[in-house]
This record gives structure tokens, C-alpha cells and sequence, in this order.
């Protein structure tokens, strides 16, 4: 079970014990991503997030907070989304009170030195070389491009060169105070630990409260027709994502749609992985999955394909999403759900995954469902459940297409999706 705590500051902490683990995972989310940012500040977000990590007053460099954390043998890291971002602290549950005094720290102290920022500068532009360089991580950038064109969903998580080298400190350090306050955190800890603990969190994660809730730039999805978008790569293997509008965090249709992700194209016994790779050999890998944000969401699937035979798998990948809308097999639904019982419960075997469990859906619902309750939702959906959403979402003419390979002509790849 799970407690929720809302602090004067409006900070909210959910705590999570687990006391027959050695460890201790602390977790701090915050309700600010790669879409709340200008065009100035595009990949501000990301930005921010590295410098958390370049120093404070009490550990001057990079090397005093990795020092401390490493001594104790912890995993610690951080992300950016579009939604929001997140930094983490796992350690052995007897040195809690270091990570608590290590993560605050470097939260509200950060130095944002003009030096590592210059520095980093040149450390973030190779992050996006090396994601530019590598179709496959860079495959569901180009489908976002074109899904959400015109809104900042549809832009880079960690910005454009220019946009890099041009942030300044003060742009940085101005939409780290917007957003970095009380009333935007989610502190979750779960594993082994005791209420001296969570004293020693109140005491140290003192964020300044705000009054007023930061603008949201809903998306409206305009897609009335298949889209395309081809980045030329002379390469052995063609990379596709195939993606349709679908639902946001809270859409209680999301059950059956992952259900339907899972049949079509979430494991090794999926429809998708044995008529793609298996039946023909088109593809090392084939997969279906969702990609949920607060407002909007997607059904994308993605490949590696033969690039002699792309057409043609793209034609069985449309087959076989069409064929959705008939329904499944009482047998795969029943697999489906056991599957997804059987990941959720091995996820929360780890500490970690407990915390983001629990976070994510505070930061992002406002609600939190316990594994037993969201279990409960997704055995009571039906093959009927499956059918509407298969018929709502898998609209051919609301689909976007990005591919990385040696090709040029869109006109063809159109075609194939009327």
C-alpha cells in the first residue's frame, strides 16, 4: 500500500513501503518537460537536468556528488520526457539519509556554473548526434514530427544545436524557477525506511509554494490524412514507425488499447512478431506499443525491415492492424491479460519501479490506482472493449509514417496507406 502526504509548500510525497527489501528508492518528479518549453528554450528542460548534476556550494564539481553516491554503491540518474521530468536516488536502505541529503542538495542548490554550462553545451550536442547517428532510438523522433507538427510535442526532447549553444544561464535559470516549486513536485519513496526519514525529506526539500498553476498547451490532433516523413540513410536495414492518434493518461479506454497493443505486437507470441519474423523474415524486430502523454497519445509500430522488401511488410503490418478490428481470440485475450499481470508483477518486485508506479500517476492523473485495482480494470475489459477501440483508432487515413533509409520517393509510401 501507499500513503499520500501533501506538505505547506504543496509539495506531495507518496511513500511506498516494502520492508522485506534491503533498499530504498527515492524518487523526485517534477511536472515540467520538452512541451512546456518556447522556441528559445527548446530543450531547456534536458538542459537543466545535466546541471543538476555539475555542483552545489556544499559539493562544488560533478566528481563531489558522484564520489559521495558511488561510496555507497547507489544507482542514481535522471530523465526528461515531454511531460515531466525525473531524478533518482536507489541505495542500500542504511544509507538513506546520505541519498535524502545528496538529492535535495542538488535540487535546490545546483550552481549552474558558467563554465559547466559551456561545457555541457558541447556533452548535449553529442547526445543528439548520437541519437541522429542511430536510427532505431531516433525513429519515433521523426514520427513525432510529423504526428504533432506545430506543437512543441512534436519537437526534439533535448532541443536543436542552435537552440543549445544559445540558451544563456539566466534563460536556464528563469525556467528552472517557474517550474521547479512546490507546487509542481512529486517525491515518492519506497523500499526500507522509517519515519525519521521522512522527517529528514520535509526538513531538506523545502521548494518555494506557488499560487497560480503554470499555462498547458493542449494539442489538438488536425491528421485527416495519411502522413509521411522519409530521412534518407544509406543503410543495410530500413527503420519504421507507424503511428495513430490514440488516448491520453486518463482515458479509461487505455485498458482495452493496451490489451490490443499487446495481441498485435507486445511480445514474442504476438500477431505481428510471428507473421513479420517469424512466418517471413522480414524484420530482426517488430513491435506494437503506446506512447501516452497528458492530453493525446499514440498506437505506434515499429520495425527494423529488409530494406529490399519494405513495401511489402508495411502492407502485412496495415493487414494485420486491420484484421484488429475483427477482435481476438478468447485465448488471446486471456494471455494478454496474464501477461500484463505477470510484468506488473515482476516490476514491482524493484524498488525503483514501485516509485514510478505510484509518482507517475499522481504527477499525471492526480489519482492513484494500486496494482490490485488497475489489475481489476484490465480483467474486466471485453473483446467487444478491443473492437471500439480498434475501429476508433485504426484509421488508416489518421496514420503518419516515418522511415530512416535509403529512400527518397514519399509518394510510393503513400499509397501504400490508402
Amino acid at each position: 500500500m501507499y500513503q499520500k502526504t501533501i506538505w505547506p509548500n504543496k509539495v506531495r510525497l507518496i511513500t511506498a513501503p516494502l520492508k522485506e527489501t534491503q533498499t530504498a528508492n527515492l524518487l523526485v518528479l517534477f511536472k515540467v518537460g520538452s512541451r512546456d518549453e518556447n522556441n528559445k528554450v527548446n530543450g531547456g528542460s534536458h538542459f537543466i537536468e545535466h546541471l543538476m548534476f555539475k555542483g552545489t556550494k556544499k559539493r562544488p564539481t560533478a566528481l563531489d556528488l558522484s564520489k559521495e553516491l558511488d561510496g555507497i554503491g547507489a544507482e542514481f540518474n535522471a530523465f526528461t520526457g515531454k511531460d515531466y521530468t525525473g531524478y533518482y536516488i536507489k541505495s542500500d536502505a542504511k544509507h538513506l539519509s546520505l541519498a535524502i541529503d545528496v538529492l535535495s542538495d542538488m535540487l535546490l542548490n545546483a550552481k549552474f556554473d558558467d563554465k559547466e554550462i559551456k561545457r555541457e553545451r558541447g556533452v548535449i550536442i553529442e547526445e543528439i548526434n548520437m541519437y541522429e547517428d542511430n536510427p532505431m532510438m531516433y525513429i519515433n523522433d521523426l514520427l513525432e514530427q510529423i504526428m504533432y507538427a506545430g506543437h512543441q510535442l512534436g519537437k526534439s526532447i533535448a532541443g536543436t544545436r542552435e537552440t543549445v549553444k544559445k540558451m544563456s544561464r539566466s534563460d536556464l535559470i528563469s525556467y528552472r524557477n517557474k517550474f521547479y516549486n512546490g507546487s509542481n513536485v512529486v517525491i515518492c519513496l519506497s523500499g526500507n525506511f522509517n519515519d525519521s526519514h521522512l522527517k529528514e525529506l520535509k526538513d531538506k526539500f523545502k521548494f518555494k509554494k506557488t499560487a497560480t498553476k503554470n499555462p498547458f498547451n493542449k494539442i489538438k490532433i488536425k491528421a485527416s490524412q495519411p502522413q509521411v516523413a522519409i530521412k534518407f540513410k544509406e543503410t543495410e536495414q530500413t527503420q519504421i514507425a507507424l503511428g495513430f492518434p490514440a488516448y491520453p493518461y486518463a482515458d479509461k479506454r487505455l485498458y482495452a488499447l493496451q490489451l490490443l497493443s499487446v495481441v498485435l505486437g507486445g511480445n514474442m507470441s504476438s500477431r505481428l512478431f510471428l507473421q513479420i519474423r517469424e512466418r517471413n523474415g522480414l524484420a530482426y524486430f517488430v513491435r506494437s506499443f503506446l506512447s501516452v502523454y497528458e492530453d493525446t497519445g499514440a498506437l505506434i509500430i515499429q520495425s527494423g525491415l529488409d530494406k529490399s522488401r519494405v513495401e511489402s511488410a508495411i502492407a502485412m503490418i496495415i493487414a494485420e492492424l486491420k484484421k484488429m478490428k475483427k477482435g481476438v481470440t478468447a485465448e488471446e485475450l486471456k494471455r494478454a491479460k496474464e501477461y500484463l499481470f505477470g510484468r506488473t508483477a515482476l516490476d514491482l518486485e524493484d524498488t525503483s519501479h514501485i516509485s514510478q508506479w505510484y509518482g507517475q500517476q499522481e504527477l499525471m492523473i492526480g489519482k492513484i490506482l494500486t496494482p490490485e485495482e488497475k489489475n481489476k480494470k484490465i480483467a474486466a475489459v471485453k473483446n467487444s472493449d478491443i473492437i471500439a477501440v480498434a475501429k476508433d483508432i485504426i484509421n488508416i487515413n489518421k496514420a503518419s509514417l516515418a522511415i530512416i533509409g535509403p529512400f527518397k520517393d514519399e509518394k510510393k509510401f503513400k499509397n501504400l496507406l490508402k
